[in-house]
């Protein structure tokens, strides 16, 4: 038979108390702005140094624990688009043995593509030329239907 537990009253202290929130971790802190409203100027304020830097951020980048023949990259602000038409031409590539691409997490814009391919190529070299062969196809694409506007708007007007 189990033993009964005996329970005690505890003495109020400050473990059970409410914490303010400048004592908790800035990471669980929201983000405050004193100032809310829009200012139309602010953007003018911005130097051409700071824009140069931000158009300087690096998008994709090699993921730790890669190998020449096996890499996985990380790429920001893209999602199932890029990462289903790359996967795809990635594999057309007789060079390749395997590529997948996943999106780790919906609240993030990140999407992480893994390249594995045989030897004499590397991964690196495997992710440009599908990065250029979407180029291609894309820039086919812009000029079919460039062509095909023009042939129909010659249509209607004549």
């Amino acid at each position: 038979m189990p033993r009964a537990t005996k329970f005690t009253k505890e003495e109020p202290s400050d473990a059970g108390s409410d914490v303010a929130m400048d004592e908790a971790p800035t990471s669980h802190q929201p983000e405050s702005r004193d100032d809310m409203s829009i200012d139309p100027n602010e953007n003018e304020e911005v130097e051409e140094d700071e824009v140069e830097e931000e158009e300087e951020t690096q998008r994709v980048r090699l993921l730790p624990g890669s190998t020449p023949t096996a890499a996985s990259f990380e790429f920001l602000n893209e999602g199932h688009t890029l990462g289903n038409a790359l996967r795809y031409i990635i594999m057309k590539n007789p060079d390749v043995e395997f590529c997948a691409y996943a999106i780790p997490h919906p609240s993030e814009a990140k999407m992480n593509v893994r390249i594995q391919t045989f030897e004499g190529t590397t991964a690196i070299q495997a992710l440009e030329k599908g990065l250029r062969d979407i180029q291609d196809l894309c820039d086919v694409v812009t000029d079919k239907f460039i062509d095909s506007r023009e042939k129909f708007a010659a249509g209607i007007s004549a």
